[in-house]
């Protein structure tokens, strides 16, 4: 198949994605390198087709947002929101990754090699999420479906309002957030984190995890709990 390159420094943005919703759609172009594109915003949102993309760099707020089927690798760091509400497919970033990464997601896998900032994983609907590093305050917030591996550290209340996700540790966690509490690590927890691990190309022990999962004490509304959980 054919590859292409764009270069942000001499195209417009709009160029990219016009060809990533239309004639990536032919099929006759497999892989598309995106260079310099120096943080720009809403690159290669919304693919619908099994193209594979490289940002070579920085990406922006959003990249690889609502992604199906594509794969998606960006070689530096990406900004908010990254894979947010993806339904299927890959988005790998090898640098860091800001606030709300993998937001919504409803399928596919998001890999970070590097650290997520706050709220990675929000209200995370069934999509697989690998952090290489260390995750910031109120990740996995009301996180529905799907599971979180991460290989470092995590912030203030990790897992807050979880409902039928599960998250998976190596490192110390700052706190718990309210409804979430540790559980055992059965064979089967271990056996899904080992497969994870392999997918985004990581190198850890599945047996050092740590499960976390909801106690379900906020399913129903407890009008005498006076707040309180």
């Amino acid at each position: 198949m054919e590859r292409l390159t764009f270069d942000l420094a001499a195209q417009p943005l709009r160029e990219l994605n016009t060809f990533l919703h239309t004639g990536a759609k032919e099929g006759k172009v497999g892989h598309v390198s995106v260079l310099n594109p120096d943080g720009a915003h809403n690159i290669a949102v919304g693919l619908d087709c099994p193209i594979e993309v490289e940002v070579v760099g920085h990406a922006g707020y959003y990249a690889g947002g609502m992604n199906k089927t594509a794969t998606v690798t960006i070689t530096g760091s990406a900004g908010t929101g990254v894979a947010e509400n993806m339904m299927s497919g890959k988005v790998h970033v090898k640098g860091f990754a800001s606030n709300g990464a993998g937001a919504s997601a409803h399928g596919g896998l998001l890999v970070i090699e590097g650290d997520a900032g706050l709220r990675c994983g929000i209200s995370l609907k069934g999509g697989n999420i690998v952090v290489g590093g260390s995750v910031g305050s109120f990740s996995a917030f009301m996180a529905q479906a799907g599971r979180m591996v991460i290989c470092g550290n995590a912030g203030d209340a990790l897992g807050d309002s979880l409902y039928e996700a599960v998250l998976y540790v190596k490192g110390s966690v700052k706190s718990l957030g309210a409804d979430a509490q540790y559980e055992p690590m059965t064979d089967e927890d271990i056996a899904a984190v080992a497969s994870l691990l392999d997918q985004a190309g990581l190198d850890h022990d599945p047996k050092a995890f740590r499960r976390i999962a909801s106690k379900r004490s906020l399913y129903h509304w407890n009008a005498d709990a006076n707040q309180e959980y």
